[in-house]
């Protein structure tokens, strides 16, 4: 896989979700895509999708700060506007994709705002 094409797949992927289109952001996801996240943890597409549904509602925009990639691994920056007390958040997203399709994707902010929002 080139540098492009793992680019390629993430943004294609990230379009889908911004669209609110999860079937064709689950077409680019591994069956056993593992997330890990400072509130969840997933072991599958279908179980990260099922909450990335219910977390879209809060989603006012993405401000897409910068993209880095190195072969397989994309790292995406953005701050995510919610329509919450918990206002925004800076997120680091770390994408793996293999086979061309993401096989793993860890996203780190400071989710003591969203804690509540949760119930956690």
């Amino acid at each position: 896989m080139t540098t492009a094409n793992a680019s390629e797949i993430v943004e294609s992927y990230r379009a889908a979700l911004g669209k609110g289109d999860f079937a064709a952001a689950r077409k680019l996801m591994q069956d056993d895509m593992t997330f890990q996240g400072p509130i969840d943890t997933f072991n599958t597409a279908d179980q990260y999708l099922e909450a990335s549904k219910r977390l879209a509602s809060i989603i006012q925009r993405i401000d897409l700060k910068k993209v880095f990639v190195d072969g397989d691994d994309v790292c995406v920056l953005y701050d995510m506007v919610t329509n919450t007390a918990a206002g925004t958040a800076f997120i680091a997203e770390w994408y793996q994709v293999k086979d061309g399709k993401i096989a793993a994707l860890r996203a780190v902010f400071d989710a003591r705002p969203f804690a509540a929002l949760f119930g956690r």
